[in-house]
């Protein structure tokens, strides 16, 4: 039912591409009569991938066109079933990727969308080809803790990425060789922001109660902004003129860079706050946090006292605390979020509604991501070892 997937060379562990054709992502209707062999006898569904009938596409390596329509079938009453209408150019509408040996907690699409990065309690980072089979052709190795975040450099040559050994990490995708180690902090590295435009920077934030500044071209950190507590998320702004930083006071805390003091704060949130994302036109800051609530706040310069935006629920953090993050979608349309109850949860921006609570994973979702392209693609990151990348529907 799995499918290897072709690596390089200097990739040591085995990884998987498991295709799912149940289109749950919007069409639950089918759920019943996909949940059938390939000769028309009913089976027992395949645990995990969000609904209780699904069916696992059989393929081989010659099989060019496959995962582009969904399998022909059989239902009870005879019935054929044609193919689904696909909203992307993925290979299959579900596919599970698997190759890590610990929990993942971090996924980045590149800029053009035809590759992510995905970082692990493993210690390592494995690179994917978002389209084809999605072969996971690179392995990059070298931190001694877990990475817990990545940031992709604006010409996808380089990622850098942030661990539990204290050090930020800054990579030749190309090569697969660790170019520089940044080292500065004093404890577990949970958090990395990059510069949108101008100079490149890194942000990052520590347990140490530092947030740190970087050019990833030195080995040692231009500044530090010092607090009293553990940071655990950080948003660096367009102009690059402010930081935003969540930490476990439950508090979000906009920085002046120059003058290396907070300007304002914003509070609403009654748990750690767990990620921070600016929306593609800078005007809001989205936020999770342990509460289980995202929030949006408006960060225009003149905004009112009280920034608080809306509120969405949806999202339960769950027993194991794991710093779970929220992302917008290009267009600043969508929010997405992991989840302790190992679903993807997808909201409508403006209004809060809730579009989807896609099911499949086995454990926490930690990292939601859209596909920075104009096609509706999202991948997720779990605490079971395993993303999975899959189409929304128009």
């Amino acid at each position: 039912m799995a499918v290897l997937v072709r690596r390089t060379q200097s990739a040591h562990r085995r990884a998987q591409s498991r295709l799912v054709t149940n289109h749950f992502f919007y069409l639950p209707k089918f759920a019943e009569v996909l949940a059938v062999t390939m000769s028309g006898e009913k089976r027992p569904a395949p645990e995990g991938f969000g609904t209780s009938h699904q069916l696992v596409v059989k393929r081989n390596k010659a099989a060019e066109n496959a995962g582009t329509e969904l399998v022909k079938g059989s239902s009870q009453n005879g019935a054929l079933i044609q193919s689904i209408p696909r909203t992307s150019g993925l290979d299959a509408p579900i596919m599970e990727l698997t190759g890590h040996s610990g929990e993942v907690f971090a996924v980045r699409f590149d800029p053009t969308a035809q590759h992510m990065a995905s970082g692990a309690m493993d210690r390592s980072i494995l690179l994917w080809n978002t389209y084809g089979q999605c072969e996971n052709y690179g392995q990059l190795t070298g931190h001694r803790g877990a990475v817990l975040d990545l940031q992709w450099s604006r010409d996808s040559r380089a990622l850098f990425s942030a661990s539990a050994d204290m050090t930020l990490g800054s990579w030749d995708v190309e090569t697969g060789e660790r170019v520089r180690r940044h080292v500065g902090h004093e404890e577990i590295i949970n958090c990395l922001d990059i510069s949108k435009r101008g100079q490149e920077l890194l942000v990052s934030g520590s347990d140490d109660g530092s947030i740190g500044i970087w050019d990833p071209r030195q080995k040692d950190a231009l500044d530090y902004l010092q607090t009293e507590l553990p940071i655990t998320a950080v948003a660096l702004s367009e102009a690059g003129n402010e930081i935003y930083s969540g930490g476990i006071d439950n508090t979000i805390h906009a920085w002046d860079i120059r003058k290396k003091a907070i300007v304002y704060s914003m509070t609403g949130h009654t748990d750690t706050i767990t990620s921070l994302q600016i929306s593609p036109d800078s005007q809001t800051l989205l936020s999770n946090s342990h509460d289980s609530t995202v929030r949006t706040w408006d960060i225009r310069p003149f905004a009112p006292t009280n920034r608080q935006v809306k509120t969405y629920d949806g999202a339960p953090v769950g027993l194991e605390k794991n710093l779970i993050r929220a992302s917008w979608d290009p267009k600043g349309e969508k929010i997405a979020a992991g989840s302790g109850d190992r679903s993807v949860v997808v909201w409508e921006a403006k209004t809060g509604k809730l579009l989807y609570k896609l099911p499949g994973h086995k454990g926490t979702v930690n990292d939601v991501r859209f596909s920075p392209n104009d096609e509706p693609i999202i991948v997720s990151c779990s605490s079971d070892r395993n993303l999975i990348l899959g189409e929304l529907g128009k």
